[in-house]
């Protein structure tokens, strides 16, 4: 849980998380002005403090290396100001555990209407605007990438170098990008949200700086995929890729052809 000024709602984020399935609540505080560390100490948690406000990306980044420090095989990022149902996390870990996924997104879009459900308006253009831009530059069919929803297995963490990510709200687009750099499967979980006055918005100055953040992130992607440009945070070890692509009949081909070689030639 990446908190920021989540005492009014934290509470009841917390009371909505199966424990029977959920071994351990990490709670990472960026420097709020208000009582939700102490809160959390009230409600049992251990809560992570930040000395001063390192940013949303920064805040995610000590929640994940916390959670790897402790052995999680899944980790899901749910946001303590209630506005996604913490309900769906265990239908996310399993569709990690049984490994269909090494990645699951609540998305806001699929099956419903975040409008009806209290998006701004502007929001909601502006998301699907972003979305179709991405999917084309990607080659994606994702729903939507805004989504602050997240389930990562935990050899997905292990792969994508995070730490190199910015601290900023763009931190979410590089680790999507990031992880299908890693060969990750992603899939989607419609996730019903709430927009109300304790749930944490950003400014339009903001998103439009996260807008074009988003829109750079998938152009670097794009470029270094194809090795016109190199940036290290797209860097992934080879030894950590998950899921290779399958060979094609071409390449499978390819290793019968040179070991036919040899076999004549001994004759």
């Amino acid at each position: 849980m990446p908190a920021y000024n989540a005492e009014a709602t934290l509470a009841r984020t917390l009371s909505e998380l199966d424990r029977n399935v959920v071994d351990e609540v990490v709670l990472v505080d960026d420097a709020s002005t208000d009582e939700t560390v102490a809160l959390a100490g009230r409600l049992g948690l251990e809560p992570i403090s930040h000395e001063r406000n390192l940013g949303y990306g920064g805040n995610q980044k000590t929640c994940y290396r916390r959670a790897l420090e402790l052995g999680a095989d899944i980790v899901v990022m749910v946001h303590p100001d209630y506005q996604y149902s913490p309900l769906l996390v265990p239908a996310m870990a399993s569709m990690i555990a049984y490994g269909e996924y090494e990645l699951v997104l609540g998305s806001r879009i699929l099956a419903q209407s975040p409008i009806a459900r209290g998006m701004p308006r502007y929001k909601y253009v502006a998301n699907r605007f972003l979305t179709l831009a991405e999917n084309i530059v990607l080659a994606q069919k994702l729903s939507e990438y805004h989504t602050g929803l997240r389930a990562f297995s935990r050899s997905l963490l292990a792969a994508v170098p995070f730490e190199r990510n910015s601290d900023d709200f763009v931190f979410d687009n590089q680790i999507l990008v990031q992880a299908l750099a890693a060969g990750a499967r992603i899939g989607e979980l419609s996730c019903p949200t709430r927009y109300q006055a304790e749930s944490s918005s950003i400014n339009l100055r903001r998103s439009i700086w996260y807008g074009m953040g988003v829109l750079r992130t998938s152009a670097q992607y794009r470029l270094h995929k194809h090795r016109l440009r190199r940036y290290a945070y797209l860097d992934i070890d080879p030894a950590r890729r998950l899921n290779p692509a399958p060979e094609t009949s071409a390449d499978a081909a390819k290793p019968a052809a040179e070991e036919s070689e040899p076999a004549r030639t001994a004759r």
